[in-house]
């Protein structure tokens, strides 16, 4: 019926009598350029070469040499909510994306699930005839729906993308990725030995999708959402790139500062006069350090360059190819970052960031003998944060914090077709939220009434599209308010007041009572004349402090702000929905995806079991029965030489083992692992509840071990849960040359049964969440 009322022929009795009537395709505007945004993670504003940095990024700077350099640009200081505003145009308390969605909580700013009334940039393009790619890092997923359950509509092909590859959480393996294809995880086509690395494979995809629709159609434009997993940890690249920044900064962190401050006036990035803001009281003075530290500090800084270069190759390799087929300089590139450079090493950097998670104390002689395979596949390395914040000079801070250390963030744009000016610099006021509507008016689409039925809601940002060819004009987002975890701040003509908050402080009413401004908390400086907020001048100016505190409330509560959460520990403790009932035994089956950390089981700290229904060949069989976690801790039950084995990996540290005393006989046959707590968890000291582990076959005892230490609070940022395969990141090193090691029996099912309440170190735990930022 609905083909009829819309047919536009004529239908008679026979065809000969009868007018057929095709629909008319839908068309995007004529000469609608291509658009391609590429959102790096965690590079900070002074870390690009083309913004004074030390890393060298020469296919970035060719884009600058061809556009345009915004210096004035702004995120949310955090991965996800920036995203979110990248994506619809609108802030990220109005996308209920206040933090990251792992921290949601039960408020209309802050509930992780981007409301369908506010569409996607993808959303609006597909609809007006482009095709439609995401590649990269996702993570605006809610937590609870990022497994094979769903549900999907908050996945790239939920939100207007055609076609998806990359990995829906915050960060991944740069060489054993979780990686996801459209709606359903794949593994990577290649292996580490055979020179896989993710932020290539997501480039040869990138090629690939946007050849696949322009041999089909030529004239139809693309919008390529293109996002590396780069720089956010694990900081990994092949050890030629690091390699080439050999001794490039052993003069540590505080003569970076300098000299990249030195660069950006010099390339006028930054306006003369600027000073450095002041040093960070977090940060030890390089020199201060023993060599030792210098030197292993110093390659975990060359180990990032080379990953930070390493990514600008890749960009260059998909700008090469639009080159090739005639299309770059009809191409609007937006290339931005979305927060500041990461804290997340902590002051001495860390090899694997789940020791960390868990307590486990790095030593500096176990750290320096893991230097020469930083960046290699065995570690999950990130640096220490006197490089965060060299990485944002020159300013104070960094990411999660809303000082312009963590929400100012480079940001290139070039359409040589469609900018004249090139190689210049742009100083206006820019926010995230302005670039959805600049890409809809530079294309010359009007936002949408309504998006598959649903009425949207208004457009928050101002396009700075009239930027491309005025570079004096006046700016016009003039005011913004910034909040992450009650760290606050907010923009208005030329002035910025700051409210720093110690990340996990509760705020209560009282802390919003203060009675004289020196009690406030607030900061404020004059952008007009410190660009770097150097100088706090809240006491010289109480009537423009208050002016810009009423604001802020104003602004917030005109976007779902509030309550002010500064909570950490207990906001990530908050119930939320999670993927199906809370139960005592679950249920896995081989052949399937593997699960998600989010929605895994939960044995640590507790006496569990793990039963398998088998069917044993004549001849024997070997494999993976169940394996849950990654190289950085975890365990796995499988048959090897014939015997049941169980290993626990205690965080990439230790390996301890059980194995059966006899071999597996041919047939049908049960087998199980039962674990047995022994003592107490030790988080504080990075300890687990020790146990003993009984192997059975049937009813028969057939093996034991002691598991003296066992890992207290996670089991890594990556793992996952796989029943007839270790789907990942072998756990053991056991089975680590023959992996995925599928198990060669039949496996019926594989029961999990837990007891007793988990013992869950929440303050840990949250740190653990936030680095997926």
């Amino acid at each position: 019926m609905a083909n009829e009322r819309h047919f536009q022929g004529r239908i008679g009795r026979t065809y000969d009598e009868s007018e057929p009537w095709w629909p008319e395709q839908t068309r995007a505007p004529e000469d609608a350029p291509n658009v391609l945004m590429v959102v790096l993670d965690d590079v900070g504003f002074g870390q690009l070469g083309c913004y004074g940095g030390l890393v060298d990024t020469p296919n970035i700077d060719r884009l600058a040499d061809n556009g345009l350099q915004y210096n004035n640009f702004h995120t949310t200081a955090l991965c996800s909510p920036t995203r979110s505003c990248l994506m619809t145009g609108r802030n990220h308390h109005s996308n209920a994306m206040a933090g990251i969605s792992e921290v949601s909580t039960g408020f209309p700013g802050y509930n992780g699930h981007i409301p369908h009334e506010n569409g996607f940039v993808s959303e609006t393009l597909v609809e007006e005839g482009y095709s439609t790619h995401a590649l990269g890092k996702w993570h605006l997923t809610p937590a609870e729906s990022g497994s094979a359950a769903g549900p999907y509509d908050q996945w790239p092909l939920g939100r207007g993308f055609e076609r998806f590859y990359g990995f829906l959480g915050g960060d991944t393996d740069q060489y054993t990725p979780n990686l996801v294809y459209d709606n359903h995880q794949v593994d990577p086509p290649s292996t580490p030995d055979e020179g896989y690395h993710l932020t290539e494979d997501i480039a040869d995809r990138a090629i690939e999708f946007i050849g696949d629709a322009k041999q089909v159609d030529p004239d139809k434009p693309f919008f390529t959402y293109f996002c590396p997993g780069a720089c956010h940890a694990p900081h990994q690249v092949p050890r030629e790139w690091a390699d080439k920044y050999e001794g490039e900064f052993d003069m540590g962190w505080d003569e970076a500062r300098e000299r990249i401050l030195e660069r950006q006036i010099e390339m006028g990035v930054v306006p003369e006069g600027t000073d450095l803001s002041p040093h960070n009281p977090d940060v030890d003075e390089w020199d201060s350090l023993s060599d030792d530290e210098q030197r292993l500090y110093a390659r975990m800084m060359e180990v990032f360059a080379g990953f930070l270069e390493h990514t600008d190759a890749q960009i260059g390799r998909v700008l090469d190819y639009l080159e090739e087929l005639g299309e770059l300089d009809d191409t609007l590139v937006v290339l931005v970052s979305d927060n500041g450079a990461s804290p997340e090493g902590g002051p001495t950097g860390s090899v694997d960031e789940n020791r960390f998670f868990n307590n486990v104390p790095e030593s500096l002689e176990d750290n320096l003998e893991a230097m020469d395979e930083l960046g290699g596949p065995k570690y999950f390395n990130h640096y220490p944060w006197g490089w965060t914040w060299a990485g944002n000079t020159p300013f104070q801070r960094w990411k999660r914090e809303t000082h312009r250390g963590g929400a100012s963030d480079p940001m290139v744009v070039s359409w040589p077709n469609g900018i004249e000016a090139s190689g210049e610099i742009r100083d206006q006021f820019v926010h995230a939220i302005d670039v959805m509507p600049s890409i809809l008016e530079a294309i010359g689409i009007e936002p949408p009434d309504e998006i598959k039925g649903v009425s949207q809601s208004p457009i928050e940002g101002t396009s700075f599209a009239f930027t491309f060819d005025e570079p004096d004009a006046p700016e016009r987002h003039t005011t913004q308010y910034f909040e992450m975890f009650a760290y606050r701040a907010i923009y208005h003509d030329g002035w910025r007041a700051v409210h720093p908050w110690p990340l996990g402080d509760p705020i209560t009413a009282e802390d919003l009572s203060a009675t004289s401004l020196a009690e406030s908390g607030w900061e404020l400086y004059n952008l007009d004349e410190d660009f770097s907020e150097a100088h706090d001048v809240a006491s010289e100016h109480p009537e423009k402090v208050l002016e810009l505190v009423q604001l802020w409330w104003t602004e917030a509560g005109k976007h779902d702000v509030l309550p002010l959460d500064g909570r950490g520990v207990e906001r990530f403790a908050e119930a939320r929905p999670e993927p199906g009932k809370p139960r005592d035994q679950y249920v896995y089956y081989p052949g399937g995806q593997y699960v998600p950390e989010n929605a895994a089981v939960k044995v640590l700290n507790r006496d569990h079991s793990l039963t398998a229904d088998l069917q044993i060949p004549e001849g024997g069989a070997e494999g993976v029965l169940l394996a849950h976690g990654s190289r950085s801790g975890g365990y796995s039950l499988y048959v090897d030489d014939d015997r049941l084995c169980y290993v626990h990996n205690y965080v990439g540290v230790e390996e301890y083992e059980a194995v059966a005393d006899e071999p597996l006989p041919a047939g049908e046959i049960q087998v199980r692992m039962e674990f047995e707590t022994t003592g107490q968890a030790n988080p504080g000291e990075g300890e687990g509840a020790p146990g003993l582990v009984r192997l059975y076959y049937g009813d028969e005892q057939v093996g034991e071990g002691e598991i003296p230490v066992t890992i207290p609070i996670t089991t890594g940022l990556t793992a996952g849960l796989s029943c007839g395969r270790d789907a990942l990141n072998a756990v053991t090193d056991q089975y680590r040359d023959r992996m995925p090691f599928a198990f060669t029996g039949d496996i019926a099912r594989v029961t999990v049964d837990v007891s007793g309440e988990p013992f869950v170190h929440a303050d840990k735990e949250m740190d653990r969440i936030m680095a997926r930022e």
